[in-house]
């Protein structure tokens, strides 16, 4: 099969197309025909060696999420069958990753895909759709009537975290990348969106909440993220997921929840129902091929990435 693939760690251009072999299938495993894989910050750190193992294997099939079609099941899986459209999130992947045209991924880490979406839109979403769902209601507990800052919202995470929040009846404040992310988080549903460079975010999120807010979800650290944290409510909470950088600091009065996206059967079907009922919309920010995995890792380096990259397969 055809892989991109790193034989070292280093910069985008470690990135290099491989013929592997297809990876065997154990007895609780599902091969999947990739369709779409994403492109995220996290597969950048693994690139650059962050979260290596001690005797990293080379070469490294990189992608931990993605799409595709079932092409075999292993002796002890029932759940799913040969033909079913899935995606997948599965963070250790030690016979390769989703950069790939076949990966070999533990059931219990795959799902079909829901009803309204293709295998593109799917492809894009297992990490960003559970972090974003598991931060709003898992971590946050975000109630109906609730004002919440999604601060970093038109990246992949944050794109569909407003629509979550909107989905569970919370007043919803964003801070987003620029005119066209700004203009995307609006039509997302975001009651008030501005650009997270201005200086006046807290007047601005004060003008929004003037009681304050009783929730932020953290996509982003730094100033504009510290003077978010000065329009919170007392008692207030703030959720991120791990690796944002710099992480916020505990304030006395707030509660401050670190939390990493998960996967398993029950976290996908609940992801699923929450896409059907928010009638989810996903921004694609850019598509590249396979062989151009390198070019997409360029493209994350640059920033302001206004929704998710993607990787086609198959796409030449």
């Amino acid at each position: 099969m055809f892989a991109a693939a790193i034989d070292r760690f280093g910069g985008p251009e470690a990135i290099t197309g491989h013929a592997l072999p297809v990876p065997p299938l154990d007895a609780d495993e599902v091969m999947i025909a990739v369709d779409t894989a994403g492109v995220g910050s996290w597969d950048a750190d693994v690139r650059e060696g962050y979260y290596a193992p001690r005797n990293p294997y080379f070469p490294l099939v990189l992608g931990y999420d993605g799409s595709g079609i079932v092409a075999a099941v292993g002796s002890r899986v029932r759940r799913l069958k040969v033909g079913d459209e899935v995606y997948s999130y599965n963070w250790e992947n030690p016979k390769g990753g989703f950069y790939a045209e076949y990966v070999a991924v533990p059931a219990d880490k795959v799902a079909r895909i829901p009803k309204r979406l293709d295998l593109r839109h799917a492809g894009a979403i297992p990490i960003t759709g559970l972090t974003a769902l598991q931060g709003i209601d898992d971590a946050l507990k975000l109630k109906k009537g609730e004002a919440i800052i999604i601060h970093a919202a038109s990246g992949g995470v944050g794109t569909l975290a407003v629509q979550f929040a909107r989905l569970r009846g919370a007043r919803v404040f964003a801070t987003a990348s620029g005119l066209e992310g700004v203009e995307l988080v609006r039509e997302l549903g975001a009651h008030m969106t501005i650009d997270g460079k201005r200086a006046d975010i807290d007047d601005q999120a004060r003008r929004f909440a003037p009681d304050g807010v009783d929730a932020i979800l953290a996509l982003a650290g730094g100033d504009a993220l510290e003077k978010c944290m000065n329009v919170l409510r007392p008692r207030g909470r703030l959720a991120h997921p791990n690796g944002i950088e710099p992480a916020p600091k505990k304030r006395r009065g707030l509660e401050l929840i670190r939390y990493d996206g998960i996967s398993g059967v029950r976290e996908f079907e609940r992801l699923n129902a929450a896409v059907q009922a928010a009638k989810l919309k996903v921004a694609i920010a850019e598509c590249y091929s396979l062989a151009h995995a390198y070019k997409a890792h360029e493209r994350l380096a640059e920033g302001h990435v206004i929704g998710k990259i993607i990787l086609s397969i198959h796409a030449s």
